[in-house]
């Protein structure tokens, strides 16, 4: 077994594993954990370079957690140890006054045995790490913290979908989420051409599917679709050169394509994506795929910004709610300049 630069994970037998063992602390609304939602109590670490975490950053932004759920940003890149905060002055988080997301970790699991990943929540007053299981964190910011949610918060996990959620969720997480990872960091040829053609047919049956609908599920915008776009949206910058996912690039895919950009182009979501976080983090931490740690530098991601068409297949990106507001000055991404 050897261990891999992408935290929690290693290769076996030449395929790359996925550490799925997180800690499933919840923070609910009645508290049987002993973290009850509480506006103001709880502090989201993410990094805006990894997809996991930027699913967190749009699903805050939609729901309008700002105020209820503080940010904290980590850098794109991190060493052995730990995610830090060196974006911030000093290199230390202002919040919980700590330079390293393992800082956390430590103060409530002396021993933690496992990588230190983001997101991850913290309880403030702690200064102990509550959750790292971001797929849950996600889910339960949209049904544990309803009542903190703004005026018009979308309904990203209805209940009458729930289970179609579910299961493509699951598919698109094996074969694509994590499917990139097992092609990149395939350790032997058999491996990396299973998780190749796995990729690449999952993503035909999501471009199938997508010709028809406007979103994933259902006639409006949906955790499901949340948990696609963190991929694709890092598709062309990193996945299809330093992975090796290299059959067509997202923008000689028509149908996914046009949905990238038509969510990239949502409020809530472009608005969380840093192009150049995303290819630093890849390309300088990922040293056993690129000793050099040379950065590309393209694409020019200006043409997320060109038209996509796809209302003409109906569907309302927030169902009855509304938009969320322009992000806060302190949590801006580089604008992009329109072709």
């Amino acid at each position: 077994m050897t261990r891999t630069s992408e935290s929690g994970s290693y290769v076996e037998a030449g395929e790359f594993k996925r550490d799925t063992n997180y800690i499933s602390t919840r923070i609910t609304a009645d508290g049987r954990d002993g973290y009850p939602v509480e506006a103001g109590r709880y502090r989201l670490i993410a990094a805006r370079a990894c997809p996991w975490a930027n699913r967190s950053l749009i699903v805050r932004r939609l729901l309008g957690l700002e105020d209820a759920l503080s940010l904290g940003l980590c850098g794109p890149t991190h060493d052995r140890l730990s995610w830090t905060f060196d974006l911030d002055p000093g290199g230390v988080d202002p919040v919980l006054g700590i330079p390293r997301l393992r800082d956390a970790y430590l103060a409530r699991f002396p021993d933690y045995p496992r990588g230190i990943t983001v997101p991850a929540v913290v309880d403030v007053p702690t200064g102990q790490v509550v959750t790292n299981d971001y797929a849950q964190i996600t889910l339960d910011l949209s049904t544990e913290w309803t009542a903190l949610h703004r005026p018009g918060a979308p309904q990203l996990y209805p209940r009458a979908l729930r289970a179609d959620i579910d299961e493509v969720n699951l598919a698109v997480f094996r074969d694509v989420n994590n499917g990139v990872y097992r092609c990149g960091f395939a350790g032997t040829q058999d491996a990396y051409d299973a998780a190749y053609d796995r990729l690449f047919a999952r993503l035909d049956w999501l471009a199938e599917r997508l010709a028809k609908q406007r979103y994933l599920v259902g006639d409006t915008i949906t955790e499901a679709d949340v948990r696609l776009f963190t991929t694709l949206v890092r598709f062309d910058p990193v996945y299809h050169g330093h992975f090796k996912c290299n059959r067509v690039k997202l923008t000689e895919m028509p149908v996914l394509w046009a949905y990238a950009r038509d969510l990239f182009q949502t409020p809530g979501f472009g608005d969380t994506v840093d192009f150049g976080q995303i290819k630093t983090h890849y390309y300088v931490v990922h040293t056993d795929i690129n000793p050099t740690r040379v950065v590309p530098k393209g694409p020019d991601p200006a043409n997320w910004l060109e038209p996509h068409g796809r209302e003409a297949l109906g569907g309302r990106p927030f169902g009855d709610g509304t938009p969320p507001p322009p992000p806060r000055a302190g949590e801006r991404v580089p604008a992009l300049v329109a072709p």
